[in-house]
């Protein structure tokens, strides 16, 4: 059994790493000191690595298609057959008597892993599609639509909280009183009616032009109510940090208030940014998912996770494959994001410690 050592490392300074490599003390910026803290979590870094192997999966979603799968993902198969070790099957089952026994028809083929050459790896849907292919480009638009409103999201709740924290008074008063108004609203309640609105109709207003399928509604919509959970908590670390002396003497030097804001302050919550940024991402990619479940996200035949789990559950005793599989991709996207969330916020905390046994 292992003992405890007497002696704990904490990272956090140059003279404290300079201790733990035997080395001569020297500087060291905050960031190495993370990096140093983030690549003794190795659980954090795996899940990461499980990340980028599902980006890259959805991004060779393409060659997948035309050169394994040979279908494109909205092309339908109905009636058709696929030849399995020498045998013709067919993809959606038209059913009748076989003997005397009855077959319901309308059954689509079961995964196949390998034994049909590389087609149907993950079984068909009611409409003769396949799976695999629709899993891996509906996999890119949830991750384009995650990503895509988590950069919107927090480009703006870092502007807005910039500008609200640091000119404070009637500017943060009228700022913070739109973050409650957002705030009053249940996330997904507001995603919904603004989804469902957009989806029918689009957005044609401002000289900007978006049909009803059009991806940009969902990132858009995913962008906009969830800017006060970035914002709140930002301009909050705003508030304290223009108080300090740094920030005076930045001031009494003739510094404008861009530079002040951009120099001075962004640096000091670049760090809280980042984390927000790694976890925000994992939360869009379940509000996408729950709004074309519902209908209100992505519209079909655009494939997305959430549309693919709506597609299967009407068929989740018969073709149980068909809800469970994109299921398991977002449980292994989403999880991999929030571990090495949480694993970046402790390596950019000042206050963490890493324990080392000898």
């Amino acid at each position: 059994m292992a003992t405890e050592s007497s002696t704990d490392f904490t990272l956090d300074s140059a003279a404290a790493l300079a201790e733990a490599e035997e080395g001569e003390i020297e500087g060291k910026s905050p960031w190495l000191l993370a990096w140093r803290r983030l690549r003794r979590n190795y659980i954090g870094l795996a899940f990461l690595a499980l990340f980028f192997l599902i980006v890259i999966a959805c991004l060779l979603a393409g060659p997948y298609a035309d050169h394994i799968a040979k279908t494109a993902p909205n092309e339908n198969h109905l009636g058709e057959t696929f030849t399995r070790d020498g045998k013709q099957v067919q993809i959606v089952s038209k059913g009748g008597f076989v003997g005397e026994q009855f077959i319901a028809g309308g059954i689509p083929v079961g995964p196949q892993l390998w034994h049909a050459g590389g087609r149907y790896v993950f079984g068909a849907d009611n409409q003769g599609r396949d799976v695999a292919v629709r899993l891996l480009y509906g996999g890119q638009n949830s991750l384009k639509i995650g990503i895509g409103s988590a950069l919107i999201c927090t480009t703006f709740a870092l502007l807005l909280a910039l500008i609200a924290g640091y000119y404070g008074g009637v500017v943060d008063w009228i700022i913070s009183r739109v973050f409650d108004l957002i705030w009053a609203f249940p996330v997904l309640l507001l995603a919904i009616a603004l989804g469902t609105a957009l989806s029918i109709n689009g957005f044609h207003h401002f000289g900007i032009n978006l049909e009803g399928g059009s991806l940009w509604i969902p990132t858009a919509i995913i962008s906009f109510v969830l800017i006060p959970y970035i914002a709140r908590p930002l301009r909050g670390q705003i508030l304290s940090l223009r108080e300090k002396e740094f920030i005076e003497a930045a001031k009494a030097q003739g510094a404008s208030p861009l530079r002040v804001m951009f120099g001075e302050i962004l640096p000091n919550v670049a760090s809280s940014v980042l984390v927000f940024f790694t976890l925000i991402i994992a939360s869009n990619i379940l509000t996408e998912a729950g709004l074309s479940f519902l209908g209100a996200g992505v519209q079909p035949p655009n494939p997305s996770w959430g549309t693919l789990i709506a597609d299967g559950q009407d068929r989740i005793i018969t073709a149980p494959w068909l809800a469970i599989i994109p299921g398991i991709a977002i449980v292994l996207t989403v999880l991999s994001l929030n571990i090495f969330g949480d694993g970046l916020r402790d390596a950019l905390d000042p206050r963490a410690k890493v324990r080392m046994e000898r």
